[in-house]
């Protein structure tokens, strides 16, 4: 079967160019708009800076209302998963990833397919990736496309032919490491990280020769075994901040999204995730602010040598990463020009640092915050609550945000011109519950925080479930990173929503959970167009131009870590029907089929006569072992099943065909068979059927 559905609206020959990478970091020169033959989107931020920003100027607020399809083209997934990949586009062929790390080349201006890749690994590896099968973005330099892929390889592409020209497994395959991030090009390397913080592995960056792919360097984002000795001075420095057997359990810091590279100053940053497990009492003895988790690092490209960071959230255990997407600038704070570094990371500051030496400058809450009262202004460390320490008090807290994040992985845009950053914001509350430091068990093939699962999953009481969803929201903000404010702000129907684009000419662009792709005024926030396309939206816009015409393109395709593990926030979102990359133009007239609506599956569950005891040991294992696909509480909007909607759970001897027989591990559905036994895969069968009565008998639950 084919990879790829095109509809084109023309076709062309396409002539394939060597584009270096050193040609590759060269900043835009204007913010002015402008209209040139061909613009390429070559680097996954468009610049080096990372800054999501173009100068092309055809597409105006003026005219943006002409906006029409100019062609699609549709992924041919093994399912319908989540789609969260920047395209790039190289003298005029475009380059996409989408679920199961597969790659697709076409041509930019018709849509006509010239190549598709299928890295081929075993599904199962899919119980590794915390937040569903989806892959960032590929790199390109000198002829070669770069991606990675779920199972920890880096694959480099023949850019004319799709062709492999030499992969690397850059992971310990005995361990539970993935790759979802997109790599970067950095002179004559590609850097690659990897996820699986609560799987228990050790973070590192990793860069190869682009030619050759041999390995230059590596850099590790924490401290190991002591005894083994320290791979250099930064990691005997980040050891003196972590206590108790860390790394038994990995420790986490994986560097699994956010880079950005400053050619004069020749720094590479590097923003590192969470703790693993998330407890410090059960990761470090509950002491240490454990170097280099939740940090921006920056370091020398071409030795991986350490110069500077800055932690954001020391002893970190709410989840609160520096993944997310960086902005490098230049801004004149208080009358004075500074080379700056821009991050709104999952805690819910906007962070201004100076990058020349990663000097605190700012940081405002940009959603309500109750982890911290504030940053010290000089330093800019948290004034962390004490309540918040739930693996020291053993009592509950109310986070906010929760573990998503105010901001998510989806980028953000910075528009010189405006001088404005423009960011998706979410705003969900999240109950973190320790366990018993003294029960913790690891266990490497599943999901290590140190909560209790019992007890962080949602009440089941409706009323309760009504109250809390009442908490959430979300936002397309524009923020003044020098006034230290929001400007303007358009609320969401949803706290999950897609990466944003702005452009010289006044517009930004973003899609969002609710299916719709639209254009904003960069200065005031007013809707000036929008288009349903059918499923909704995580991944960001980007914008090119090829023989004369601007583009606008997005990828479609709903899934990653909310649809599929937190949909109680989520009722609003059209599920996965499609997953399609979309370029727009003005004038564009080339049809968009968008999928029909389907009724859902019938509701027609046996009747819940488990014992109490039998179901709540099926909602403690479910909250173990299945919630992070099938959802908190069975509730999923992501690509995978409805348990509850499932005639599988009324059959018994089917439902251990999927769980401990692999019958759907080719889709992602793990074997548990060295993880459960047959009676407790009867309980959580047990659960799920009194989860589908629960919505039987209230069909306004979610």
């Amino acid at each position: 079967m084919s990879l790829v559905r095109s509809r084109l609206s023309g076709a062309r020959s396409v002539k394939f160019k060597a584009v270096s990478a050193a040609m590759l970091v060269v900043a835009l020169a204007s913010c002015a708009p402008r209209k040139a033959a061909n613009v390429d989107w070559a680097l996954h931020g468009q610049d080096a800076g990372e800054k999501r920003f173009s100068d092309l100027g055809e597409i105006t607020p003026a005219n943006v209302g002409q906006l029409g399809v100019a062609w699609y083209a549709d992924f041919d997934a093994r399912s319908l998963r989540g789609v969260e990949g920047t395209p790039l586009v190289v003298d005029g062929v475009m380059y996409a990833s989408g679920p199961w790390s597969k790659v697709i080349a076409l041509d930019a201006q018709s849509g006509k397919k010239l190549w598709e890749y299928d890295p081929q690994f075993d599904g199962a590896i899919a119980r590794r990736a915390c937040c569903d099968v989806v892959n960032r973005g590929v790199a390109y330099a000198d002829g070669k496309v770069f991606v990675g892929v779920l199972d920890g390889r880096l694959v480099a592409l023949d850019a004319k032919t799709g062709k492999p020209v030499w992969t690397v497994q850059t992971t310990d395959t005995t361990k539970s490491y993935t790759i979802t991030g997109a790599p970067r090009i950095v002179k004559d390397k590609v850097v690659i990280g990897n996820g699986g913080a609560e799987y228990g592995v050790r973070g590192y960056v990793t860069a190869y020769d682009v030619a050759t792919g041999k390995q230059a360097w590596r850099f590790y984002t924490i401290p190991g075994d002591p005894k083994k000795g320290f791979e250099n001075d930064a990691m005997a420095m980040a050891a003196k901040s972590w206590n108790g057997e860390w790394w038994k359990y990995g420790g986490g810091g994986t560097a699994w999204d956010s880079m950005a590279y400053d050619p004069e100053l020749d720094l590479l940053y590097i923003g590192v995730g969470n703790g693993g497990p998330w407890d410090r009492a059960v990761r470090s003895a509950g002491k240490g602010d454990n170097l280099f988790l939740s940090s921006i690092v920056a370091v020398r490209p071409s030795t991986g040598e350490y110069v500077w960071h800055f932690q954001e959230v020391p002893g970190d255990e709410w989840d609160y990463t520096a993944t997310q997407h960086m902005i490098l600038a230049d801004l004149d704070i208080d009358g004075k020009p500074r080379k700056v570094l821009m991050q709104a990371p999952k805690n819910g500051f906007f962070y201004v640092l100076d990058r020349t030496n990663g000097a605190f400058i700012s940081g405002t809450p940009y959603v309500p915050v109750t982890w911290a009262k504030g940053l010290d202004p000089k330093t800019g460390r948290p004034d962390i609550v004490p309540e918040a320490r739930y693996s020291g008090t053993g009592k509950p807290f109310l986070g906010m945000p929760s573990p998503a994040g105010g901001h998510g992985w989806q980028p953000m845009s910075f528009n010189p011109t405006t001088g404005l950053v423009y960011l998706p914001t979410a705003e969900i509350p999240y109950g973190y519950i320790s366990g018993k430091t003294e029960d913790f068990r690891f266990d490497p093939r599943g999901w290590n925080t140190g909560q209790d699962p019992g007890k962080t999953a949602m009440p089941e009481d409706p009323a309760i479930r009504r109250q809390i969803r009442g908490m959430m929201g979300g936002a397309l903000v524009a923020w003044d990173p020098k006034a230290r404010k929001r400007v303007w702000s358009v609320p969401m129907p949803l706290p999950w929503n897609g990466g944003v684009l702005s452009t010289a000419s006044g517009l930004v662009f973003q899609g969002n959970g609710t299916g719709d792709f639209a254009a904003y005024d960069a200065t005031s926030g007013k809707k000036l167009w929008s288009m349903p396309m059918g499923s909704g939206i995580a991944a960001p816009p980007i914008t090119y131009s090829v023989a004369g015409v601007q583009y606008v393109s997005v990828a479609v395709g709903w899934g990653g870590i909310l649809p599929l593990n937190m949909g109680e926030a989520l009722q609003a979102s059209v599920k996965p029907k499609v997953n399609r990359v979309v370029p727009f133009r003005i004038g564009g007239k080339a049809p968009l089929p968008l999928p029909a609506k389907e009724a859902e599956a019938p509701l027609a569950p046996p009747p819940s006569t488990a014992s109490a005891a039998v179901i709540e040991q099926g909602r403690v294992l479910y909250h173990v072992r299945c919630w992070m696909c099938h959802g908190d509480t069975v509730v999923n909007h992501g690509g995978v099943p409805d348990l509850r909607r499932s005639m599988v759970i009324a059959d018994a001897a089917a439902f251990r065909g999927f769980v401990l027989e692999g019958a759907a591990e080719p889709l992602g559905m793990p074997n548990f068979s060295k993880d459960l036994k047959p009676d407790e895969v009867e309980a959580i069968r047990a659960y799920v059927i009194k989860r589908a009565n629960d919505l039987k008998a209230d069909p306004k639950m979610p």
